[in-house]
């Protein structure tokens, strides 16, 4: 069979999640499943796998998937609990009265403090929390919506401390990353990279590099979007007159996020560089610096084209305190000041969690190239997020009623979440695993027809089919395919983990750097989020936009399609210098 009838079938399980939740609008609860069983009978099928090999890397992804719901669950019982002690209606609170002028006022809760629950919590959260915040300070419901959802994009890529690279890659990569660090070689030449920790460090440096000038021209092309569209005077330049403000928060914001990613690693850089630019901006907005000569709102309510408007009244919403600001974000401090020093070498917790708590699963089903393991410790859900939520019970003198309901109720939401990454996890793992070599094949009974037929994997069918079609000019289209897995999956890790190993084959078929087209791939994942189906739904269920989704893709899609361009161009650049990361 042909390499591109292989890259067809191959793609195929890909298509069928497309159609399932795009064209027929199904749940990811269920569409997923129906695509790994798809991918799984091609497996079978086409790739010559036996049933029970396909049926261990369905179990490896099974355990692999347990290690990302642990830590989705972690930041969800952060933001649960926060809600049950009234922390977060306090942070509210404290959000609103900064200044009058709504662009602003979008710079700082759908900007900044979307970056920051995004570095928190991830997965969905970021849009459906600071929406309904703006909708309260007067926003139309669609502009706070489509607002929302264009600036959760740079910040997704070190989401949730960093899962969709963690987690993400090291699902789709992890085993060739190990075994190519083990041997120092890299398709005959010597490799950047010493080990997979280093590898993904390197492939978070890649794609901080190529959101940094997104995070500046975002913010100003976002403004002038959302005058020119929802603005009384239906101009750009109302948007742009508050250009100021922008770059000042952009600098705020990309300094800390750059330094951090650059070296210290891919957990903290969204979580602590929009803790830190929140408080500069604020100050900043406060004493008047950068900001608009004149005041800018939308305008009287009475005058808004009725399709500004949904089913919640525009009145705004009455947000009072009940702590002190401290006190409400001490748990999101702490969860930095942990995270910072638990993932620096030289301070040694970090190789003390990595090695204590370890659950391993070696030779799933008999198999010995099918390994995986927990580092329960390690993984962020555990420590700083369940830690956290335990100590914010005191520190937030919350009745143990109370947190007990947030730990139910973050068990309740967790079913859709859980059932759709086993089934994405598996799939990858099938994915992973297709592609059999004669040492595999004779080292385990049962592979050795596979071996023999000598097929690539299915992600490289797809790169080598993709390769000669496109050639040199596939960092132009990199980030796109992350974009796509996202808008598939709602999921920037799930996206890393159905497209990395493609990305990976892709860049070793053109002979560039594969550290920096992961970096694209991140990069195009984490961009996706503007256009997912799973974001657009979240959001429009909390600003009463239901059945109004078409329209807000229709206009998430112009800053989706300017960040894939950008992002190719600093993609090449990084190329031609010939680095995308750095050795410290």
């Amino acid at each position: 069979m042909s390499i591109g009838m292989l890259a067809v079938f191959a793609f195929i399980p890909i298509l069928a999640a497309l159609v399932l939740m795009v064209g027929l609008r199904m749940g990811a609860m269920k569409a997923m499943p129906l695509a790994w069983l798809s991918c799984a009978a091609i497996a079978i099928l086409v790739w010559n796998l036996p049933w029970h090999y396909v049926l261990a890397l369905s179990l490896n992804g099974v355990v692999s998937a347990v290690g990302v719901l642990i830590i989705v669950f972690g930041a969800l019982l952060i933001l649960h609990t926060l809600q049950a002690s009234g922390g977060m209606e306090t942070i509210q609170y404290g959000m609103q009265g900064i200044s009058r002028d709504m662009r602003v006022q979008a710079i700082i809760v759908g900007y900044m403090y979307g970056a920051f629950i995004e570095g928190a919590a991830g997965f969905g959260t970021p849009a459906a929390l600071a929406a309904p915040l703006l909708l309260s300070l007067g926003f139309p419901p669609m502009a706070a919506a489509v607002i929302c959802l264009a600036f959760n994009s740079f910040p997704v890529t070190f989401g949730a401390v960093g899962t969709p690279i963690l987690l993400g890659f090291g699902n789709a990569i992890g085993g060739i990353g190990k075994e190519v660090a083990a041997a120092g070689v890299l398709d005959g030449v010597k490799a950047n990279f010493t080990s997979l920790d280093q590898l993904l460090a390197y492939t978070g440096q890649s794609a901080s590099l190529m959101h940094a000038p997104m995070a500046f021209i975002l913010p100003i092309f976002m403004l002038g979007f959302i005058t020119r569209y929802f603005g009384p005077n239906r101009k750009w330049s109302d948007g742009f007159g508050a250009w100021k403000f922008c770059i000042f928060a952009a600098v705020a914001f990309v300094v800390p996020y750059l330094i951090l990613a650059l070296f210290v690693g891919p957990e903290t850089p969204s979580l602590v560089g929009s803790l830190v630019g929140l408080g500069i901006i604020v100050t900043g907005a406060k004493a008047g610096f950068c900001m608009p000569k004149e005041v800018w709102t939308f305008g009287d309510y009475n005058k808004w084209d009725k399709s500004w408007t949904g089913d919640i009244s525009f009145a705004v919403k009455e947000v009072k305190p009940h702590m002190s600001q401290l006190q409400a974000w001490m748990p999101y401090i702490l969860i930095g000041l942990i995270l910072v020093v638990t993932r620096i070498n030289g301070l040694g917790l970090k190789g003390w969690l990595n090695t204590n708590g370890v659950v391993a699963f070696k030779g799933i089903l008999g198999y010995t190239n099918v390994n995986d393991q927990l580092n329960l410790l390690y993984l962020p859900g555990t420590v700083p997020f369940m830690l956290v939520a335990i100590l914010t019970i005191w520190l937030h003198k919350l009745p143990v009623g109370k947190a007990a309901a947030a730990w139910k109720d973050t068990a309740v939401k967790m079913k859709a979440a859980t059932i759709s990454l086993i089934a994405s996890v598996a799939l990858v793992k099938i994915f992973q695993g297709s592609g059999i070599t004669e040492a595999i094949g004779s080292a385990n009974a049962g592979l050795a027809d596979a071996a023999a037929a000598g097929l690539p994997s299915m992600p490289m069918a797809m790169a080598k089919t993709m390769a000669d079609i496109l050639g040199n000019s596939w960092p132009m289209f990199a980030a796109y395919v992350g974009g796509l897995g996202a808008f598939i999956t709602g999921s920037n890790t799930v996206s890393d983990m159905l497209f990395g190993l493609f990305q990976w084959d892709m860049a070793g078929m053109l002979g560039m750097s594969r550290e920096i087209i992961l970096g694209a791939q991140a990069a195009g994942g984490a961009m996706g989020n503007m256009i997912c189906v799973h974001n657009i739904v979240a959001v429009c269920t909390v600003v009463g936009l239901l059945n109004r989704e078409g329209e807000i893709l229709k206009k998430t899609f112009w800053p989706f399609l300017l960040y894939g361009v950008v992002v190719g161009i600093t993609c090449f650049i990084l190329l031609s210098v010939g680095t995308g990361h750095f050795s410290f």
